[in-house]
């Protein structure tokens, strides 16, 4: 069964790579913005936080290629966080 919607590239944009990563090819634009962001510290990247930010941007996390499943299982506490009323 093919897994190609896991994994995607996008060499044209003038970000790319966004991150330092060792292997270009491996490099997964499909997470452009990190949908963990809001997990603050149960993320589980590399973060820290800048003037009181979170700075993702020593973070590979949702960039490498076997991303997908890693930020597949965190979408449950994700929904739940974002269906919550304040």
């Amino acid at each position: 069964m093919s897994e190609n919607y896991k994994f995607f590239q996008n060499k044209k944009c003038e970000y790319f790579p966004c991150h330092k990563i060792e292997n270009e090819e491996e490099f997964n634009c499909l997470f452009c913005f990190c949908p963990l962001y809001m997990l603050k510290n149960k993320c589980g990247g590399n973060f820290k936080y800048t003037n009181g930010f979170k700075n993702c941007s020593d973070c590979i996390l949702p960039h490498t290629k076997n991303s997908h499943n890693y930020i597949m299982s965190k979408m449950g506490i994700v929904s739940k966080i974002g269906s919550e009323q304040e």
